[in-house]
């Protein structure tokens, strides 16, 4: 495969990055543009091969329709026919050198909030254009080491008040809203957020309608969810409630907009703040 595409007018390969559902990513140089770029390859090999063609096609709709510092750009669509059928597709994006936040070093709780400050913003300004992203998750935050992120993997976004003909999610995260095919809106992603705040403070996944392996199937949510303060007793409780009440079962019960979370974010972010200058000052006395 990789062959094949060190040969693409235009494009330099120089390394593979990744790969991701049925797809590869490059670290390419668009010798056009003159410019890196992470060069996302897909091929048909199989008829299900046209699901993960459809999503690119809409990460790059989407992502054009977006301008924020916070969402990984999408430069470029490219589609490979042969015999009047596309047989390939390739997507040139923003190059961002970070790290998944489930691959990145252990943070600070402070520093941990500060990054779902930054993901709640970029979210917002997807609602603000009229998309949801559907698949938030700690493999789709990237991390750079001077602590910036990037949300990227668009291909799941929709229109808000869409009803997805089938099931689209990551079981860990997804909303009761999306395995029961209903409208999904902005509070959808802050179920998504909120399950992936779960992950990083208690390193254990929230229950959702879709069961692990061995598990009984049923899509009804477990009446009794432990807190994060249960799990980790030196999370404040303020972060824990914000936690819960993002990810409760009836999307009216959840905050109602991405601002509301940044709001009440940035109160407990402050709280964390005033509590460490306050030990810091009194180890200094």
């Amino acid at each position: 495969m990789v062959s094949e595409i060190l040969n693409l007018d235009g494009f330099s390969i120089i390394k593979r990055l990744g790969t991701g559902a049925r797809s590869v990513i490059y670290l390419a140089v668009d010798e056009v543009n003159k410019r890196q770029v992470a060069l996302k390859r897909a091929i048909y090999e199989r008829p299900e091969d046209t699901r993960i063609f459809e999503q690119i096609e809409a990460e790059y709709k989407v992502a054009k329709a977006i301008d924020h510092h916070y969402i990984r750009k999408c430069y470029q669509l490219i589609k490979i026919r042969n015999f009047l059928s596309v047989r390939e597709v390739l997507l040139t994006m923003e190059l961002f050198d970070g790290r998944t936040l489930e691959d990145s070093p252990g943070m600070s709780l402070i520093d941990v909030m500060l990054i779902f400050r930054m993901v709640a913003n970029g979210l917002h300004a997807m609602h603000s254009q009229g998309y949801i992203h559907c698949d938030i998750k700690p493999n789709n935050i990237l991390i750079n080491p001077n602590g910036s992120i990037k949300i990227i993997d668009l291909g799941q976004s929709c229109r808000t008040g869409t009803t997805k003909a089938r099931i689209q999610g990551t079981p860990d995260y997804i909303a009761p809203e999306q395995v029961r095919r209903q409208p999904l809106d902005q509070r959808t992603d802050v179920f998504n957020l909120g399950a992936t705040m779960y992950w990083a403070l208690t390193g254990k996944n929230v229950p959702t309608l879709i069961p692990k392996k061995n598990e009984a199937a049923g899509f009804t949510l477990p009446k009794l969810v432990a807190a994060p303060k249960e799990l980790q007793a030196q999370i404040p409780a303020g972060i824990s409630n914000l936690v819960m009440d993002c990810v409760r079962d009836n999307p009216s019960d959840r905050p109602l907009d991405m601002n509301v979370v940044v709001s009440r974010l940035d109160i407990l972010i402050h709280s964390l703040l005033e509590n460490r200058r306050d030990k810091n000052g009194s180890s200094n006395r």
